[in-house]
């Protein structure tokens, strides 16, 4: 069991639907609206641990969102936690949804190595 969690934006849904197709067990974690800091292991009880991160200027752009810089902010405190903890941690900031699959399908394979 692989769990996403990161900014509104970051590319959680797009990598969950991703590694379904190579036959990955994963599964988005809406971390970031949680005030209990380690949601992520309560709801899953993952395997490993996907931090996808973005900028407020890339979220905002990707998900045409009309939030304020400190609601991105309190998302990344909810978030802190899981951050600290994951095993795998990408920035999707300059990188396609394909580049972001790829990406985190060669970190996975490093893992299993």
């Amino acid at each position: 069991m692989i769990a996403i969690v990161g900014p509104c934006g970051s590319g959680k849904t797009v990598l969950v639907n991703g590694l379904k197709q190579y036959d990955y067990h994963a599964r988005q974690i809406a971390q970031e609206h949680s005030f209990v800091q380690d949601m992520w292991q309560v709801l899953t009880k993952p395997d490993l641990l996907i931090y996808l991160d973005a900028s407020y200027e890339t979220c905002t752009e990707r998900k045409a969102l009309n939030w304020k810089r400190h609601e991105y902010t309190e998302q990344l405190r909810r978030l802190s936690h899981a951050r600290e903890n994951c095993d795998l941690y990408l920035v999707t900031d300059d990188l396609s949804t394909e580049q972001v699959l790829r990406e985190i399908l060669v970190q996975l394979q490093g893992i299993s190595s």
